[in-house]
């Protein structure tokens, strides 16, 4: 195939860019070997540091493996990559998945539930009234729907931190960062969920009183509105 040339800016972004899209494209397909560093540096009109650059961030995604003095063979990402693949900007249209915010809008309404029933269960104080403060905080914001969603990944942060569940820590990291949770959620049902105030203001009551089954159903009931949208 064909590469277009990389500008003088950021030639690796520009290298990494075409070859993962190339791969998601299905240019190449798992066990396929990439061209050769020699050959990648001449079509990209480039020099070879650039273009390890960019094989090392697609091996970090799961697209491929580089073997030393060898051949780069292209992963399939079904096997390989992790979620950070789809949190990458500019992938969402490009993995063949048809519905993959609303996957992405899924997995945040079940881990939102299940760190809210943790936060409930096992909080310490501390942890409850951090969320007290941060649903206020949130409720002092309305009607700005940019403040308050804004005041909402705090809200939603101080939960994931009284759940005491890292990896779920984690994967709320990587939602944000990606901004896929959100972003392609049809305005109308998004502004619904950030102005029920009264809504979060029970989760945060069930979490303060420990009641684990409460809070989960009450993070369940606001989470799962977007994914019913999409």
């Amino acid at each position: 195939m064909e590469f277009v040339p990389a500008s003088r800016t950021s030639v690796s972004d520009h290298v990494f860019a075409q070859l993962r899209d190339a791969i998601l494209a299905g240019g190449y397909r798992p066990d396929d070997s990439l061209p050769s560093e020699r050959d990648l540096a001449a079509g990209f009109e480039v020099n070879r540091h650039a273009v390890r650059e960019a094989l090392r961030r697609l091996q970090q995604l799961g697209l491929v493996r580089v073997a030393q003095g060898g051949a780069t063979k292209v992963l399939d990402w079904r096997e390989h990559a992790g979620l950070d693949l789809a949190m990458a900007a500019g992938v969402q249209d490009l993995l063949p998945v048809e519905h993959l915010v609303r996957d992405v809008l899924e997995m945040r309404a079940c881990l939102g539930a299940d760190a809210a029933r943790l936060c409930a269960r096992r909080g310490r104080e501390a942890d409850k009234a951090a969320v007290a403060a941060a649903v206020e905080a949130y409720a002092a914001e309305a009607p700005d729907l940019e403040r308050m969603g804004a005041a909402n990944i705090v809200l939603w942060r101080a939960i994931l931190l009284g759940s005491g569940n890292t990896a779920y820590l984690l994967a709320f990291n990587s939602l944000v960062g990606g901004a896929l949770a959100v972003g392609r959620v049809p305005a109308a049902h998004r502004t619904a969920e950030l102005l029920d105030v009264a809504g979060h203001r029970r989760l945060g009551e069930y979490i303060a009183a420990g009641d684990a089954a409460a809070a989960e159903v009450q993070a369940a009931t606001l989470l799962n509105a977007p994914v019913a949208a999409v």
